[in-house]
């Protein structure tokens, strides 16, 4: 019996690479303002939502699957660290790509844990 790995598609490690971050960040984005809207409505008083549960959970996640995101941006940038982002396709999009999401990634980690933090700390449904 032989066991081979399975090398993941460089393509979908390009563009997970590059928007996996960005989408993380959109879903504890939205998912947490719903979180919070349920928790200041009236169906709280079934449901009994925590909100800080929810987000310590979004951010948790968040940084788990933008972690990824960044691996898989740096493993592209690593199968072309002898290219050059202006040669000829797909290597020159590829390393251009992973160089920009490298870089972009390492930002999105920023702020999904400065938003997670903001949301824990904050108390909701406080009236001005």
């Amino acid at each position: 019996m032989r066991l081979s790995a399975r090398r993941l598609d460089p393509e979908f490690l390009q563009w997970f690479g590059l928007f996996g971050a960005a989408l993380t960040w959109t879903l504890q984005l939205v998912i947490g303002f719903g979180v919070t809207i349920a928790r200041c409505g009236p169906a709280n008083a079934v449901l009994g939502v925590d909100v800080k549960a929810w987000e310590l959970g979004l951010m948790a996640t968040g940084v788990a699957l933008a972690l990824l995101a960044e691996s898989a941006a740096l493993s592209i940038l690593w199968q072309t660290r002898n290219g050059d982002y202006g040669g000829p396709p797909p290597e020159g999009r590829r390393h251009f790509f992973a160089l920009a999401a490298s870089i972009g990634n390492v930002l999105f980690i920023v702020i999904i844990i400065l938003s997670g933090t903001g949301a824990i700390v904050h108390e909701p449904c406080m009236q001005s």
